[in-house]
C-alpha cells in the first residue's frame, strides 16, 4: 500500500516541505527533521594526516610536506615519516623525576644516599626529630633544602600525604646493553650479566643489584616494559650500590639477549621445573647472562625459548618457589663458587 499523500487546505495533494518537513512544520516521519541529503553519508574517514587540528597533520605542516589539504587528484597522500630516535636513546630512561613524600620515607631515603635534588619543607610544622634530621642530613650533604608553601606540597605530590616534607629524586641514568659487556672486557673478565624477566618490585631489583656488586656481576639488564625500574625504593633496597653497579634497560628484551649471544655470551635461566641445577652448570665459568623470571610466573615463554640453558635452584624445604631477590642471591653465589673452582 502505497504512502498516504499530504492534504493542503482545499484538500488538493501539496507537496512536502523543504528539509523533510510538511507544511505544517511537524518533521516527516523517519527524517528526523532533516532532509535526504542530510541523511547521507560524508564518504570514508580522511588520513591522520588529512584531519585539520590532528597532531599528524600538524607534523605534516611543519615538515613542509603537503599538509593539511586534501591533494587534487587522490586522496590517501602518506602519512610523514616520525624522526627517528636518537641513538641509545631509550624511550622512558630516566625521563621523570620522582618524588617521595612523608617523614619516615624522606628520612630513609636521605640516609640510603638515593641522589636528590631538593628537600621541600612545609611551613609551620609541628615539632617532630624526624624533621629535624632530615634537615640536617641533606645540608650536610649539600642538598638543597626549600620552604614550600602546602599547596606547592600538594602540587609536587599529585594530592599525596606528605607531611611537610617531599624530596625530589634526580632521574636515573641508564646504561646501554652494550655497555655491560665492555665494562667486563675493560676489566679483563668473563661478563657476568643479571637480565630480569617481568620483575616488577623496585625491592626486589635494589635486592638484585646489591647481589650482584657482591658476587661480581658487571651489570643488571631490565626491560623498558612491564618492569621495575630504578627508583627511591629502589635505591634504598640497594643500600647505595646502585652507584657503583650499571642498569641497562632493553627495549625488547628478547632481542637483547640474542645479541648477546651473538657475541658469544651464553644465556641461562632460573626455572624451578628445570632439570638441571644451578651447582652443576657447567656454563659458570664462561661469559653468563643469568635470567631471573618474575615470583609468580617465572619466566615468559619467549624467553624461556631464547635461553640456551635452563637450571633450577634446589628447593628442600616446603617453599614452592622463591622470592626474585633470593633467587638471584643464591644463583649468583653459585657461579661465584663454580668460577673460583675452575680458576684453582
Amino acid at each position: 500500500m502505497g504512502a498516504r499523500p499530504v492534504t493542503g487546505r482545499g484538500g488538493g495533494q501539496s507537496r512536502p516541505g523543504p528539509g523533510g518537513r510538511a507544511k505544517s512544520g511537524k518533521p516527516r516521519p523517519g527524517t528526523g527533521g532533516y532532509g535526504k541529503h542530510r541523511l547521507e553519508g560524508k564518504g570514508p574517514t580522511p588520513p591522520a594526516h588529512l584531519r585539520p587540528g590532528h597532531p599528524a597533520q600538524r607534523r605534516a605542516s611543519a615538515a613542509g610536506g603537503p599538509a593539511a589539504g586534501r591533494n587534487e587528484g587522490r586522496g590517501d597522500l602518506a602519512a610523514p615519516r616520525p624522526a627517528s630516535r636518537p641513538a641509545g636513546k631509550l624511550r622512558g630512561a630516566g625521563s621523570a623525576v620522582e618524588v617521595v613524600a612523608g617523614r619516615n620515607a624522606v628520612l630513609e631515603s636521605l640516609r640510603a644516599t638515593v641522589p636528590v635534588i631538593a628537600l621541600h619543607v612545609g611551613p609551620r610544622l609541628d615539632a617532630d626529630q624526624r624533621i629535624s634530621d632530615a634537615i640536617s642530613l641533606a645540608a650536610g650533604k649539600g642538598i638543597p633544602v626549600v620552604e614550600a608553601g602546602r599547596a606547592e606540597l600538594d602540587r609536587l605530590t599529585g594530592g599525596a600525604i606528605h607531611q611537610g616534607l617531599v624530596l625530589r629524586v634526580r632521574p636515573y641514568s641508564y646504561a646501554h646493553p652494550d655497555d655491560l659487556i665492555t665494562r667486563a672486557h675493560d676489566a679483563a673478565q668473563q661478563p657476568l650479566i643479571i637480565a630480569l624477566d617481568s620483575v616488577t618490585d623496585p625491592r626486589n631489583l635494589g635486592a638484585i643489584v646489591r647481589s650482584a656488586a657482591a658476587f661480581g656481576a658487571h651489570g643488571v639488564l631490565v626491560p623498558v616494559r612491564r618492569s621495575a625500574g630504578v627508583t627511591a625504593g629502589a635505591w634504598k633496597a640497594s643500600a647505595g650500590t646502585l652507584a657503583r653497579l650499571p642498569v641497562a634497560q632493553a627495549p625488547n628484551l628478547v632481542r637483547t639477549l640474542a645479541s648477546y649471544q651473538e657475541a658469544g655470551l651464553f644465556v641461562v635461566g632460573l626455572d624451578a621445573a628445570a632439570e638441571t641445577a644451578i651447582d652443576q652448570l657447567d656454563l659458570a665459568g664462561g661469559p653468563l647472562v643469568l635470567v631471573v623470571g618474575s615470583e609468580g610466573k617465572g619466566l615468559s615463554r619467549l624467553v624461556a625459548e631464547r635461553c640456551d640453558v635452563v637450571a633450577r635452584i634446589p628447593i628442600r624445604g616446603p617453599a614452592e618457589s622463591l622470592n626474585a631477590g633470593v633467587a638471584a642471591g643464591i644463583a649468583l653465589y653459585e657461579v661465584a663458587r663454580l668460577r673460583a673452582g675452575a680458576v684453582s
